[in-house]
């Protein structure tokens, strides 16, 4: 939009300079220099500083350019309307540029609220250019010198244009509605499309890999349980080192076990789930009403929390996990607290914290590795599914906690990403 501007701030700087056309009846001619030369120079010193922000625009913050703009647009709206005062009011020519400022302000401010409040005020400004203009001609001429170009009812004309604009500031808005609904059903179905076809091809490998390995540990498995019968007919020399391979064996098949839970990634399918349904069926899960849990669960979750797209069942085990985790640490009885809240970028965080006895400071930055438990008869697999199925989706978890002050778990998952493979 900025070699159009330059072409409009050229022609308006050739017209004041060399031509009267924004002299009106209306006002004398000093008074209507006076005023729109100074709030010219003012728009021209606005926007020159504007194309220099625009021009360095990937250097400086999404969120500034966006305001400049929208500030650069609203002065738009006005100069527009002080020209339409000096040259015409409602009759001025300068009012078909109001609906090209609409559709110009539908494509640079495509959010809804900022694009309203500046069609509406673009609006407003036409509007409060004409009756000025109207008000002052009231008060200088004549009843019979107000009817310009012969129009017996000036109201006619101007309801006519002023419906012109509010509908096409309605049709831009709708029209942008339109597409961008458009835009996120494609998105969601390229993310839907490219996180299946990811999850089905780490599933493959992962099984396979699991599959190889589980094939020698049944070879391994029935050689002992056979040797284990030989010794028992015969003498009961080395059963306990075979009981031993036999559990060893055992312990590594529920390892591999979890491991393929762990990498079932094929299996499911990518859902837009809502997380408020999650938590609370998580929380169902790990505390049944039948089991009469002591333990007190509060639950405090934003309103409009947007949609996750991810398998159910990676998003159950991640929750599920870190709500047993805190059900064991407490002894089933104490507080847990569970919150939801949007994050920036349209993402979504979860906290879900407890009062129990808290993690040593040298060990949290182990409690995320395969295999590490703080647990007699854990397998240390819980929380490295945690933080596995959570960064496929490429999001974040962290903890914080410390000995007699609790544990806390935030978990962040963004909404608009593409899932990434864990090599």
């Amino acid at each position: 939009m900025l070699p159009v501007k330059a072409v409009f701030v050229g022609i308006l700087v050739y017209n004041f300079i060399f031509s009267r056309w924004f002299e009106d009846v209306a006002l004398t001619r000093s008074v209507a220099h006076q005023v729109v030369v100074r709030f010219f120079l003012i728009y021209l010193l606005l926007n020159v500083a504007v194309a220099f922000i625009l021009v360095f625009a990937r250097k400086i913050s999404p969120l500034l350019v966006q305001r400049v703009i929208f500030t650069a647009s609203f002065v738009d709206g006005l100069f527009l309307a002080a020209l339409t005062f000096v040259t015409g009011g409602f009759d001025s020519l300068l009012y078909w540029l109001f609906p090209g400022l609409i559709v110009r302000n539908a494509l640079s401010s495509p959010l809804a609220v900022p694009q309203i409040i500046l069609n509406l005020s673009a609006i407003f400004c036409y509007l409060l250019a004409g009756v000025l203009d109207v008000a002052i001609a009231d008060e200088l001429l004549d009843f019979e010198e107000l009817g310009r170009g012969g129009t017996e009812n000036p109201t006619e004309p101007f309801l006519l244009r002023l419906f012109v604009l509010l509908l096409m500031a309605a049709c831009c808005y709708g029209i942008q509605v339109l597409f961008e609904k458009q835009r996120q059903a494609e998105e969601e179905a390229r993310e839907f499309s490219s996180r299946q076809a990811q999850l089905r091809s780490a599933g493959r490998l992962a099984a396979q890999i699991a599959h190889q390995i589980k094939n020698p540990l049944g070879i391994i498995n029935n050689a002992a349980f056979s040797l284990q019968r030989g010794i028992q007919e015969g003498k009961g020399a080395g059963l306990q080192q075979v009981q031993i391979i036999r559990e060893e064996v055992e312990r590594s098949d529920r390892i591999l076990t979890k491991l393929m839970g762990y990498a079932q990634l094929a299996e499911g399918k990518v859902e837009k789930l809502h997380v408020t349904e999650e938590l609370d069926r998580a929380i169902a899960e790990v505390f049944p009403s039948a089991a009469k849990y002591e333990v007190k669960i509060e639950r405090d979750y934003s309103l409009h929390l947007p949609r996750l797209l991810m398998q159910r069942g990676h998003l159950s085990e991640i929750l599920v996990n870190i709500l047993q985790n805190a059900r064991e640490a407490m002894g089933g009885k104490g507080s847990i607290k569970v919150d939801a809240r949007p994050g920036r970028d349209n993402s979504v965080q979860i906290s879900i914290s407890d009062n129990g006895p808290g993690i040593p400071e040298e060990k949290l930055d182990k409690i995320f590795q395969p295999y590490f438990s703080t647990k007699e008869k854990g397998t240390g697999l819980g929380l490295s599914i945690v933080k596995h199925n959570t960064e496929i989706y490429n999001g974040s978890v962290r903890v914080e906690s410390g000995l007699g002050k609790g544990t806390r778990f935030i978990l962040h998952f963004p909404t608009r990403t593409f899932m990434k493979l864990q090599t």
